[in-house]
């Protein structure tokens, strides 16, 4: 996930959960709680919106469930496999938002097969943390929603992330890339992912030969998230 400077986080997270029923025990203790007394727990500034601040929820979860990874490319509770990801939830109930899982080697992809895919590692085993996200409710009033430990390897939908991973690797590996748009996948998208236009990355062309290309990632899409919610939910949030 993206990260805020570490000024807005002035204190260190508590000890890193030992496994992961402590985690999951912590972030069912922070459900149903506002942001503010979070941040007010750990010292944090609260911004008036997060349209400069993006990854301040999530950073935030991060400092008060006690996740170390900082920055580095592995997942956010390293010792125990666990990637976080918070999912802002609209006043419907629903995802609001597609969920940015990695970045797309667009270089490499001739190299890899789904068990060894950066998608399949990092949706391994993540805790999704739903927040409110309604845009008329102040940042410091949104409360966080009851967890959900989960893998994408034991989901029901397991083979449909499978077949769009594939489906858009192998346009991908023909040099088709600039032709895939947010519509192609039923679970999975793969979208420009990059700071500025300029950035580019160099991957294989129709031609075979290598051209540059803007970066892309891999998203998860609203729907399919809102389904994983809507299964958890119903079988009494176990």
């Amino acid at each position: 996930m993206s990260r805020e400077p570490r000024a807005l986080f002035p204190t260190a997270p508590p000890n890193p959960p030992a496994s992961e029923a402590e985690l999951l025990a912590r972030a069912r203790r922070v459900a149903g709680r506002r942001l503010a007394d979070l941040a007010s727990e750990h010292h944090v500034r609260v911004p008036e919106h997060l349209r400069s601040h993006k990854g301040w929820v999530g950073n935030l979860l991060e400092v008060t469930l006690g996740a170390r990874a900082g920055s580095k490319p592995v997942p956010d509770f390293e010792h125990l496999g666990v990637e976080l990801k918070t999912l802002p939830i609209g006043k419907n109930g629903r995802p609001r938002e597609s969920t940015f899982v990695c970045v797309a080697p667009v270089d490499l992809m001739h190299e890899l097969t789904w068990e060894t895919s950066h998608v399949r590692r990092k949706l391994h085993k993540v805790l999704w943390v739903p927040v409110q996200a309604d845009p008329d409710l102040p940042v410091a009033e949104r409360r966080v929603g009851m967890p959900l430990l989960w893998s994408c390897d034991t989901d029901p939908d397991a083979a449909v992330l499978r077949e769009d991973w594939e489906d858009l690797t192998e346009q991908i590996r023909l040099g088709y890339i600039d032709a895939i748009t947010g519509h192609r996948g039923r679970a999975l998208q793969l979208r420009p992912k990059a700071l500025t236009a300029a950035e580019t990355r160099l991957t294989v062309g129709e031609d075979g030969w290598q051209v540059p290309t803007r970066p892309r990632g891999f998203y998860l899409r609203a729907t399919f998230t809102a389904t994983l919610l809507a299964r958890h939910y119903a079988l009494g949030g176990r």
